[in-house]
């Protein structure tokens, strides 16, 4: 049975991808040390803030469900995007919704954060945050995927990206969400 983090930790390894692909190889991911990989589970254990044990237990989940495919080369999970994409759009707000909660201190998220901020506007002036002791914006609360999701996303653009989409799809109407599932798709491949 899948758990919310097991899309945390899809979209973390999504993002790893897309910086590979950005990024020169002999560099090394912040939070690293030289040599380390950043797939390993002890990385995604430091840069998620979930545990090494529920870490390799949702890779699993996500093998069976079909929601990653280990690499050929590697060995190693990773997501299958396109399955990933068709969860996230079609399935997740059933599976894991979003109920907006009482005023807190957060982290932006849905139409509030960077990646939607500019394009789709909300109607009425409340935004949506995950709360987040450290964070300066106030805003109607959302429960994240899993609760280490706002020190994860400080460090990762983009998946900050990935998840404040995933919200919008979650909490959004149908316009909203078919714009969220739209720049998800592009941002997916």
């Amino acid at each position: 049975m899948m758990k919310a983090q097991d899309v945390v930790v899809l979209l973390k390894l999504a993002s790893l991808e897309d910086d590979a692909k950005d990024i020169d190889h002999e560099s090394v991911p912040p939070g690293l040390a030289s040599g380390e990989d950043p797939y390993s589970v002890r990385a995604l254990e430091a840069a998620l803030g979930i545990s090494k044990t529920e870490i390799s237990a949702s890779l699993k989940r996500s093998v069976v469900s079909g929601l990653a495919i280990k690499d050929r080369k590697t060995g190693r999970p990773k997501p299958s995007r396109r399955h990933l994409r068709e969860f996230i759009v079609h399935g997740l707000k059933f599976v894991f919704p979003a109920k907006p909660g009482a005023m807190k201190r957060g982290l932006p998220t849905a139409f509030a954060a960077p990646v939607l901020r500019e394009s789709l506007h909300s109607a009425g002036s409340l935004i949506y945050v995950w709360p987040y002791a450290h964070a300066k914006d106030m805003g109607q609360s959302v429960d994240p995927l899993f609760k280490s999701v706002p020190e994860a996303c400080e460090t990762d653009s983009r998946l900050y990206a990935y998840l404040a989409l995933v919200d919008a799809i979650r909490i959004g109407n149908q316009r909203e969400s078919k714009h969220a599932a739209d720049l998800l798709v592009q941002r997916l491949g």
